[in-house]
């Protein structure tokens, strides 16, 4: 191989290491993107525990479900020094615990640094509520309102090291309506991302799926 030439792209499988896809979820909120996955996941899937980043009401669901969670807090406001890499640290340290197949980022408020996502490479998955790479960050419902498009959605991507620029797993597309609000918009675009996230989960604990380059497959 020349100097110039680019290095081989090697693919990566991700698939369930046991009888069930492991997963430990992220969350930050109201939980309703956990919710669904509690109740919708069934055989072959189970979600071991919930991680959030502050008291909100996914610790709740996951206690009423009967589920593990552990709260690792962000408050960098509130802590004079805060560490970010160490808030990093501490966070892989807890999902590993618990040895997921998969971790999926369900309306966790926090972009994870190098310490989850060279741990974790490749198993960790975000929902975002745009047809990435259209509208990425924490306003792509209402940025995607005020440009004007026809068409929104929801995409399952993979976390890579940027903000939501990961290999793309699964979308679904959401018609915008001409009288649409941002929160009228945002529930319709929730309904599809509970049900996608749950299928790609399924596909996922049946068959796995790899990565390659840009480009993510569900196997055969």
């Amino acid at each position: 191989m020349s100097e110039s030439a680019s290095p081989a792209v090697v693919p990566r499988t991700v698939q369930r290491a046991g009888d069930v896809l492991r997963v430990v979820v992220l969350a930050s909120g109201t939980g309703t993107l956990l919710q669904s996955m509690l109740d919708d996941l069934g055989a072959g899937v189970e979600v071991v525990a919930v991680g959030v980043d502050r008291p909100c009401a996914a610790e709740e669901r996951a206690a009423q479900a009967g589920v593990s969670s552990f709260r690792v807090d962000y408050n960098p406001e509130r802590v004079s020094g805060y560490d970010r890499a160490g808030w990093n640290e501490r966070l892989a340290a807890e999902i590993a615990a618990y040895a997921p197949d998969v971790v999926v980022s369900a309306g966790f408020m926090r972009i994870l640094g190098a310490p989850v996502v060279d741990r974790f490479r490749g198993r960790i998955i975000n929902t975002h509520p745009a047809l990435l790479p259209s509208f990425p960050g924490a306003h792509a419902v209402e940025d995607a309102l005020a440009y004007g498009v026809t068409l929104t959605g929801s995409t399952v991507h993979v976390v890579d090291d940027g903000v939501d620029t990961g290999p793309i797993i699964a979308q679904r597309a959401v018609p915008v309506l001409r009288d649409d609000s941002v929160e009228l918009l945002h529930e319709r675009i929730k309904t599809v991302e509970r049900a996608l996230i749950v299928d790609v989960l399924h596909q996922t604990a049946r068959s796995g799926y790899t990565i390659e380059g840009r480009k993510v497959w569900i196997n055969d």
